[in-house]
C-alpha cells in the first residue's frame, strides 16, 4: 500500500511499536483486536460529527470514493487505483471515481485549446 508523506511518520511509529512481531496489526481496537466497523464508528464519533455538520447522509465508505477520486484527479492512472483499492476489475474502480464538474469543463477547454492552431482555426491531425 503506498503511503503519502503526511502519514509516513505515524505508520513508522506504529511499525516500531510492534517490536517486529510477525503478522502484528498496526492499528487495533480497544481490546487489542481487529478494528471493526462499530469500533471505528465509536472511536471517531462518526454519527455525532456528521449530524453536527449537517451531513447525516455521509457514510464512512464515501471516504473511500473521495480518496480514489482525489488520487485520480492528481493524475494517478486507473490501473494503479485498481491495485490500491484491491478491485478485481477496472470497471469497479471506475464506479468509485466522481470527478468534479469544474475538472470536466477544464478537460473540454484543454481539448479545445489543443485542437486550435495559433491562428485560432481548428485543425485535424492524421493519427
Amino acid at each position: 500500500m503506498p503511503l503519502i508523506e503526511e502519514i509516513r511518520e505515524l505508520v513508522e511509529r506504529r511499525i516500531a511499536a510492534t517490536d517486529g512481531t510477525k503478522n502484528a496489526r498496526l492499528f487495533v481496537g480497544t481490546r487489542g483486536g481487529r478494528i471493526t466497523t462499530a469500533v471505528l464508528r465509536d472511536a471517531t464519533h462518526w454519527d455525532e460529527v456528521v449530524t453536527k455538520i449537517g451531513f447525516d447522509h455521509l457514510k464512512r465508505h464515501s471516504l473511500r470514493h473521495t480518496g480514489l477520486t482525489w488520487m485520480a484527479d492528481a493524475g494517478v492512472p486507473i490501473h494503479r487505483l485498481q491495485k490500491i483499492a484491491g478491485h478485481g476489475s477496472i470497471t469497479t474502480t471506475q464506479r468509485y471515481l466522481h470527478p468534479q464538474y469544474l475538472a470536466l469543463f477544464e478537460a473540454a477547454n484543454l481539448l479545445s485549446a489543443h485542437l486550435k492552431e495559433p491562428s485560432g482555426k481548428p485543425h485535424l491531425r492524421a493519427v
